[in-house]
């Protein structure tokens, strides 16, 4: 299941607004590039930002997403047309045959229970076609994110067009070993409206990766950081080269 955030009409509605700066997904084209991909499946697409990106380019790309409320927003975008949008998971994707498989931002450490985990690794394999790659980043449990995410750090206000200003911050809730729990506010100063947005991410051991690619028929050809967050993050880069 998706968070709130994700889920709830109104908060999806604001997500591109309150996460502007995606140069994250930088390195992702690049790699798009370096691998020669021509079909790509964004797994946990959201609202569609790097789908469409890779679309504008000429790519065949296949955005997936289990909340109905971020792929209406990605619909109503320009050029979404050009993007297959399905409702749904990576567990039960039709037969693909992509290049490559993306996991940004989040998409990867959200899945927290470790068979579902190897199921959404199993699912994105058959969707690749032989020696197709998978590309997704996690963050580094050793420098402990979470210990980060307070009121204090993350409080911004953001005046967002037609809805106007919006506080937004996060705070932790609770760290069960790999396990860390954090509650998203946002505060709409139109109506005084407050929504809350609540999550888990699992922290993966570099180990514990490696270790679930293989199980699940991929290869691990490399392991890089995460351009915008060096020495935080682990961009694994697998590859579906035997049968699952």
């Amino acid at each position: 299941m998706a968070d709130e955030c994700f889920t709830h009409p109104r908060l999806a509605a604001i997500h591109d607004a309150l996460d502007s700066d995606r140069s994250d997904l930088d390195a992702y084209v690049r790699m798009a590039e370096e691998f020669g991909a021509r079909r790509v499946l964004d797994v946990g697409c959201g609202t569609g930002v790097f789908a469409l990106r890779l679309a504008r380019r000429g790519l065949e790309v296949t955005g997936v997403d289990p909340a109905e409320a971020s792929l209406a927003v990605a619909r109503t975008k320009p050029g979404a047309q050009q993007v297959s949008w399905i409702h749904g998971d990576a567990t039960a994707l039709p037969p693909l045959r992509a290049d490559l498989a993306t996991m940004t931002a989040n998409v990867a450490q959200a899945v927290t229970d470790p068979p579902a985990w190897r199921e959404t690794l199993r699912g994105i394999h058959a969707a690749l076609r032989p020696g197709g790659r998978l590309v997704f980043e996690t963050r580094d449990p050793a420098r402990r994110a979470w210990e980060e995410w307070t009121r204090e750090r993350s409080y911004t206000v953001t005046e967002v067009p037609g809805v106007g200003a919006v506080e937004s911050w996060v705070e932790l809730t609770g760290v069960d070993g790999p396990l860390v729990s954090f509650r998203w506010t946002y505060g709409f100063a139109a109506d005084g409206t407050v929504l809350t947005s609540d999550s888990t991410l699992r922290f993966r051991e570099r180990a514990q990766v490696a270790a679930d690619l293989s199980a699940c028929g991929y290869v691990l050809e490399d392991v890089r950081d995460a351009p915008d967050r060096p020495g935080r993050e682990l961009v694994f880069v697998a590859s579906a080269s035997r049968r699952a």
